[in-house]
C-alpha cells in the first residue's frame, strides 16, 4: 500500500471489522491474493482463521498465520474427506460464529490446464470442478449454522469465467460455475442475511496462475491495456473483497465485482 492508503485503512481500522471473525481458506505463500485478503481483514479490525493446504506449504504459511495473529491454524485440503469439516469445528469450538468466510482455492490437473477445452478428461474436469467450485459450496454449507445474525462468503474468480482468455482454457467453465453458484448461494440464503460475493482480479503473479502457459505475456498485455495503466496487487484485492464485507455494502449479494483497473471493459 502507498501512504494514502496505509492512511485511510489506518483511519478505518477502529470501527469496520472490530469484533467480526474471518476464516480464510488459500493461502500458499505471502503472494497469495487470500493472504492480501486476510491482511486487510485483520488491519481493519477482525480475527482471522488461517488454513494451509500441507505441509509442504506449512512452512510458508505458518509466518503469516504468527503475523497476523491466527488463534487457528489447521491444515486443509479440499479434496481429503473431512479436512474442511475438521477446519469449521475447529471454528465452532474457538469462536462459537463465524463472519466472513474466504475461498480462494482453485486447481485442475496440469494436463487438463494446459490443453484444448475440448479434450479435457473427465476425471480432470471433475477434480477442477469439485477443488475449485464445489469446495466453495460446501464452505457456504458449512458456515451457514456459524453465521445465525448473518455474514458474507467470498469467492476468487477471474475474467475468463465469461470470455475467451488464451490458455486459462479449462479453468473458464469452471470459473463460470463458480459465479453462477455465487448468485445461487445468494439467492438461498439471502433471508438469513447470508451475503455471497465474488471478486474477480486482473492478472496477479501468484503459485497458482504459474500453471497458466505464457503467464507473463497475459500480464504485460493486462498492464498495457488497462485504463488505470498498471496491474493490481493484493492488497488492492484486500481492500475491496473488505468492503463487501462491511456495513457498506449490506445491500448488495450475489455480485461478481472486477478488481482489474478497467481491464474487463475493454473489447
Amino acid at each position: 500500500m502507498n501512504a494514502t492508503e496505509d492512511r485511510a485503512v489506518s483511519e478505518l481500522q477502529p470501527i469496520v471489522l472490530k469484533g467480526k471473525r474471518a476464516l480464510v481458506l488459500g493461502i500458499a505463500n505471502e503472494h497469495s491474493i487470500a493472504y492480501g485478503c486476510a491482511r486487510v481483514f485483520r488491519r481493519l479490525g477482525a480475527e482471522v482463521a488461517i488454513t494451509y493446504a500441507n505441509e509442504k506449504s506449512r512452512a510458508y504459511v505458518e509466518p503469516l498465520a504468527k503475523e497476523l495473529g491466527a488463534p487457528i491454524f489447521r491444515q486443509c485440503d479440499v479434496s481429503k474427506p473431512g479436512d474442511l469439516e475438521a477446519v469449521f469445528e475447529d471454528v465452532k469450538s474457538t469462536w462459537g460464529s463465524l463472519d466472513i468466510a474466504l475461498h480462494s482455492i482453485a486447481f485442475a490437473p496440469k494436463d487438463d490446464l494446459q490443453g484444448r477445452v475440448v479434450d479435457s478428461s473427465a476425471v480432470g474436469f471433475g477434480i477442477a470442478m469439485d477443488i475449485s467450485c464445489h469446495s466453495f459450496i460446501r464452505m457456504a454449507r458449512l458456515a451457514e449454522p456459524l453465521m445465525p445474525n448473518g455474514g458474507t462468503l467470498l469467492c476468487m474468480s477471474y475474467n475468463g469465467a465469461n470470455k475467451v482468455v488464451p490458455n486459462y482454457n479449462l479453468m473458464g467453465p469452471v470459473k463460470a460455475a463458480l459465479e453462477s453458484a455465487v448468485r445461487y448461494l445468494a439467492f438461498e440464503l439471502g433471508d438469513k442475511q447470508i451475503r455471497v460475493h465474488a471478486i474477480s482480479p486482473g492478472p496477479l503473479k501468484t503459485r497458482a496462475a504459474s500453471g497458466i502457459k505464457d503467464f507473463d505475456l497475459l500480464l504485460n498485455e493486462a498492464s498495457e491495456r488497462a485504463p488505470i495503466g498498471e496491474l493490481v496487487d493484493i492488497d488492492d484485492v484486500g481492500l475491496t473483497t473488505a468492503f463487501l464485507t462491511t456495513p457498506f455494502a449490506r445491500r448488495l449479494t450475489g455480485t461478481v465485482t472486477y478488481v482489474d483497473g478497467g481491464l474487463s471493459i475493454m473489447a
